[in-house]
């Protein structure tokens, strides 16, 4: 469980870190857009006031979110203390938790998520952003499903858990 908070904190820190840096030192928004390594890696400014991809941000959704991630950050929280794991499950859990939380913090403080990092290949122009903790999110949500399964079928016995009987040979 350590690593859980250990990972969340300094990922919740790195993700404010970005957004502070590239919003308010680099300007972001008011320079708008930033070619780093153009097409690969651009900063776009976007306020997300919806959920992946801009979805539903027409509605008021804001404290909608920030309850949902809340209470999902301590479901996962309480899940893995229970439940334990391995450490990739804690890695996991820890990074969905402070990408979450970073999010929340972003929604408190602009009434929308700062998202920046837009990313393109091979002709196609991507029109989406995203931040740090999007990635802390998808990452632990990724990682949460896979470590969390020994791969036959004992995933509802907890993170790493099995039955404790041995198989007859």
């Amino acid at each position: 469980m350590r690593l859980t908070l250990l990972t969340a904190f300094w990922f919740f820190v790195v993700d404010q870190a970005s957004k502070w840096f590239v919003v308010h030192w680099l300007d972001l928004i008011k320079r708008r857009e930033i070619d780093v390594v153009p097409p690969f890696l651009n900063f776009r400014m976007a306020w997300n006031k919806g959920v992946n991809f801009g979805l539903f941000s027409g509605a008021d959704m804001r404290w909608v979110l920030i309850g949902l991630a809340l209470v999902i950050s301590a479901i996962v929280l309480f899940w893995v203390r229970r439940d334990g794991g391995s450490r990739w499950t804690y890695l996991s859990a820890g990074l969905l938790v402070g990408g979450a939380l970073g999010n929340v913090v972003d929604r408190f403080r602009y009434g929308a998520v700062a998202d920046f990092l837009n990313m393109s290949c091979c002709g196609i122009t991507n029109p989406f952003a995203f931040n740090v903790a999007d990635i802390g999110v998808f990452v632990g949500a990724v990682g949460l499903v896979i470590f969390t399964s020994d791969g036959k079928g004992d995933a509802g016995k907890g993170p790493g858990r099995t039955s404790g009987r041995k198989k007859a040979s």
